[in-house]
């Protein structure tokens, strides 16, 4: 029978094995092994057979226990991804996962092959079977929040090195800072290097570059026009000789906005109540586009260029595939070898070792003992890094910290809480102020209006763009584009939370995808691009890039694309240089009202 045992194991039927000795006459035998060798196995059976105990501890807990049994663990709750740290919590997991599972390949044995022999012997010789480990996604919980912000950037780094060589990632990489460093650099040095958006209008005519505003404009409406008719979309072209995918659907809904926008643009522009398309804001979007795209291509191109020598220059320090092969695998288990590699760590990421290391030896030391003093004669199968703390903790079962502080969800440092939740409360602040104030200082009702809208709208599109991009549900997307706008308000409600909570509406996501992530970025022969492609169909690595997207396209428009469009959009009040008035007047007004009514 198998049980998770308790801090109560003395209470009858916690384990339905009676203990075979009197109560507080028990014994537990400590086995260090290591999780990928093939000596352990043999040693973990030969010790059981031998010493015949009433009950096999194991370092599982149940969830684990199920996947190497075969069964399906849980899926994630849709309720966790409001919480902010899931995402982040299951690459941490995929990290440790696939170290092991790398080095278990090497060395032709699967991980945790040593527990589950455990466990299959206890239930060949008909002893029981204690699952004595912490929660996996509480002790993953525990070591993402004590990891600083540059381990974790380390540990995501060494992750995404594993999908492929050393260059091709930093291309990669490359690619994709320089698509935001060339955005940034070019709306701020775009006229200093002489491609600003005026110099653009100076050099092709106000109307072509109208022209261009216009065929951008109305692809991102066509993109817009695309999500809302998709299902319609779907059967309109199933009598056509094309395919009916969805990025045909796409490219159709961007063909017809395109075609309508150039059109707007070349009939002078176009008015619909408060808000309108003129002319001369045709021009500035085309201005904007053509000087981004600019800078958009430059960045790219050299991001790349330095990402890939960066790649080439990191693949001359990594060690060869082949150092693995090397190992003794005698030394895996080796007391003195496993503390050096244990000190190593510790000295690595001090409070990460505290959660994964020093507070699992606690957690499993309180059960051994329990199990002790009700009597039972146990074999405990740990890790070899586990074996010195836990037999401390037996020696001296006083010194065991209490048991409520080794569960319950740690928080990262108070400061570090504390201020982000102050910026947060801040900008929300500052946000409603904004809008109060130019209220006050007399912008009109329609400017304000068709401001805000232009902040939502620039949100949605590349949150829910990116998120789409990502591989969302319509749903998930559309709920993510939807709440971006709020991240601006408050960064504590980041989108992609939301987008993920719907997603797992849609799909079902739990620890087994780690396995086949694995399997994928196993595949040494196929090139990044594919194993990138086999990986956006596990769910748990699209749930990833949704969240993160989505996120990234908020920020994107909060920080970078609505401050720099906000030139074109004050027109109507005599540009960006009358806010600060507006301001100014709308603080003096509000300061006459509230002094009106105090005094």
């Amino acid at each position: 029978m198998t049980e998770p045992a308790g801090d109560d194991l003395g209470v009858d039927g916690e384990l339905s094995l009676p203990p075979s000795r009197e109560r507080g006459e028990g014994e537990v035998h400590v086995l260090g092994t290591a999780h990928v060798s093939e000596q352990s196995v043999e040693e973990v059976e030969e010790t059981i057979a031998e010493r015949r105990p009433d009950v096999v501890a194991v370092e599982l807990d149940e969830g684990r226990f199920r996947q190497l049994k075969g069964e399906t663990p849980d899926d994630i709750d849709p309720g966790d991804m409001l919480r902010g740290n899931t995402v982040f919590q299951f690459l941490a997991y995929w990290m440790l996962s696939y170290v092991q599972t790398r080095m278990g390949k090497k060395l032709g044995v699967d991980p945790g092959a040593d527990m589950l022999a455990a466990v299959d012997s206890a239930e060949e010789h008909g002893l029981g079977v204690a699952l004595v480990d912490r929660d996996i996604q509480l002790t993953v919980q525990r070591f993402w929040a004590r990891l600083s912000p540059l381990r974790k950037v380390s540990m995501l780094g060494n992750l995404t090195l594993a999908v492929g060589s050393p260059i091709a990632v930093g291309a990669g990489l490359g690619l994709s800072l320089g698509l935001f460093v060339g955005f940034s650099l070019a709306m701020v040095g775009a006229g200093a290097l002489g491609f600003a958006s005026a110099d653009f209008v100076a050099a092709l005519g106000p109307g072509t570059v109208a022209l261009a505003g216009g065929l951008v404009g109305g692809a991102i409406g066509g993109v817009v026009l695309w999500s809302l008719l998709e299902p319609w979309l779907v059967e309109w072209l199933e009598p056509l000789p094309v395919p009916n995918t969805t990025y045909v659907r796409a490219a159709v809904g961007v063909i017809v906005g395109s075609a309508a926008g150039v059109a707007v643009a070349a009939g002078g522009g176009l008015a619909f109540g408060p808000l309108s398309v003129s002319s001369d804001r045709l021009t500035g979007l085309g201005g904007f586009v053509l000087q981004a795209g600019t800078g958009v291509l430059g960045g790219a191109l050299s991001g790349a260029a330095l990402g890939a020598l960066g790649g080439a220059v990191l693949a001359t320090f990594l060690p060869e595939e082949e150092d693995l092969e090397e190992i003794d695998i005698d030394e895996l288990t080796d007391a003195d070898v496993v503390t050096a590699m244990m000190e190593e760590f510790r000295r690595f990421a001090p409070g990460a070792a505290e959660a994964l290391i020093d507070e699992r030896d606690a957690f499993i030391a309180h059960r051994l003992v329990a199990l002790r003093e009700a009597g039972y004669s146990v074999v405990a199968v740990v890790g070899a890094g586990h074996r010195e703390g836990i037999e401390g903790y037996l020696a001296d079962p006083q010194s065991l910290p209490p048991m409520e502080s080794l569960v319950g969800e740690a928080s990262g440092t108070s400061l570090t809480g504390y201020l982000y939740k102050a910026v947060g409360y801040l900008l929300t602040v500052g946000f409603l102020v904004f809008f109060v104030l130019l209220a006050l200082g007399g912008a009109s009702n329609a400017w304000l209006v068709e401001l805000f809208v232009a902040w939502f709208v620039v949100n949605a599109l590349l949150a829910g763009g990116l998120a789409k991009l990502a591989g969302a549900t319509w749903p998930s997307a559309v709920v993510g584009g939807g709440v971006a706008w709020l991240t601006s308000v408050n960064p504590l409600l980041a989108p992609g939370w939301f987008a993920g909570y719907v997603e797992l509406r849609y799909v079902d996501v739990n620890v087994s995808d780690i396995g086949r992530l694995n399997e994928i970025m196993d595949d040494e022969t196929a090139p990044v691009s594919e194993i990138f492609a086999r990986m956006r169909q596990v769910p748990l690595f699209r749930l990833i890039l949704v969240a993160g997207l989505t996120n990234v396209g908020s920020m994107i428009a909060s920080l970078v694309v609505f401050p720099l469009i906000l030139p074109m959009l004050s027109a109507p009040i005599g540009g960006v240089d009358a806010i600060p008035g507006l301001l100014l007047d709308g603080a003096r007004n509000g300061w006459g009202i509230v002094w009106g009514v105090v005094s």
